[in-house]
Formats: C-alpha cells, sequence, structure tokens
C-alpha cells in the first residue's frame, strides 16, 4: 500500500501541473495543455482516482481506491501550496472554478462529475491498448463540457485562502465529485456487462 500511495501523490501532481497550465492559459488551448497531465499519469502507470475506479474488483480493492484518492489529494495540496507561494495569479481563476461550483450546488455538480468519470475510463482503457488519441481528446472534451474532475477540483480548492476552503458547502460539492466520478468511471460496465468483475 506504501507503493500505491506514493504513485497515487505523484499523480496528484502531475493533475495539479495539468491544473496549473489550465489557470494560467484557460479556454481551448488551457484545457488541452492539462492533457499533459493524464498523459503523464497514465505514462509511469500512477494510480488517478479517475483513472482506477473504473477498474476495480466489486468485492475488492475498495482499500485501495481509498487509498489512491487519498494520495491524489495529497499531492494536489502539496502542489496547491508550492504554486500559491511561486504563482500566486492562479489563486483568483482557482477561486472563481470553487464559486461556479458553489453555485451549482453538490447534486449539479455530482451529475458533472459522472460526465467526466464516464470519459476519463473511456480514455484510460484505450490507452491501456497503446492508443493515446482518446485521452489527448477526452480531457479537453471534459473540462469544456464543464464537467467536475474531482482531482482537479481538489487542486483547484485547495488553492483558495483556507477561511474560504473551510466551508460545509464545499465538503459537500467535494464529495458529490467523488460520487460522480465513481458513477461515471463505472457507467459502461455496469449498464453493459451487468456490473460483472473483469
Amino acid at each position: 500500500m506504501k507503493k500505491i500511495f506514493q504513485l497515487a501523490v505523484l499523480a496528484g501532481v502531475c493533475i495539479s501541473i495539468g491544473g496549473t497550465v489550465y489557470l494560467r492559459v484557460g479556454g481551448v488551448a488551457g484545457a488541452v495543455l492539462f492533457a499533459f497531465g493524464l498523459t503523464t499519469v497514465v505514462y509511469y502507470k500512477l494510480k488517478l482516482y479517475t483513472g482506477t475506479a473504473g477498474f476495480i474488483r466489486r468485492n475488492g480493492d475498495w482499500g485501495m481506491l481509498g487509498m489512491v484518492l487519498l494520495g491524489n489529494i495529497v499531492g494536489c495540496a502539496l502542489s496547491a501550496w508550492a504554486i500559491s507561494y511561486a504563482q500566486p495569479d492562479c489563486v483568483a481563476p482557482a477561486q472563481a472554478i470553487l464559486e461556479g461550483r458553489l453555485a451549482k450546488g453538490p447534486l449539479a455538480c455530482g451529475v458533472l462529475a459522472i460526465g467526466c468519470g464516464f470519459i476519463m475510463t473511456t480514455a484510460v482503457a484505450f490507452a491501456r491498448q497503446g492508443k493515446m488519441l482518446p485521452l489527448l481528446l477526452g480531457v479537453p472534451a471534459f473540462i469544456m463540457c464543464g464537467f467536475a474532475h474531482s482531482i482537479a477540483d481538489a487542486f483547484y480548492f485547495l488553492l483558495v485562502p483556507t477561511n474560504e476552503l473551510l466551508q460545509p458547502a464545499v465538503a459537500a460539492v467535494y464529495a458529490a465529485e467523488v460520487a460522480g466520478n465513481f458513477v461515471g468511471c463505472n457507467l459502461y460496465r455496469w449498464v453493459a456487462w451487468g456490473a460483472t468483475d473483469d
């Protein structure tokens, strides 16, 4: 489990790199460049929540998935600390993202997270066969759709001042995103495979 945690922390850092370029560039270009974070995760076989949740066994791997999520958040927290110090111009756009999520509320964010989870599991399934194009297209697709990626949002949320972060509404939105991502990641096999194990 120690190795899994370490790989998950590094995955969180990689997503934070993608998040940083998106905050600084924005728009379609920022969404496309964000894909660097996901391609790095896949290439180095790191552990990312949205790249793992759709491939776990029904009766196992739950502890591992929790460890992956925790490690991802730790990696995002370390990155947010560094970026808030070295690139403070990233804080304002991160606050705007958080405010947008709070305005939508947990239910809407959970629904948006389903779309992201579906795209990410599809992209990773292709990438595991050496086909990277769906990953390169899927990342900007979910960003431009406004879908919620729980690990990217962990980085964005952790960039904002602590007094804004420590609101019960933030925890509710984030929990809905984590759940929504999980549903989206498993949507195909629940519908097409009847939730059978791999």
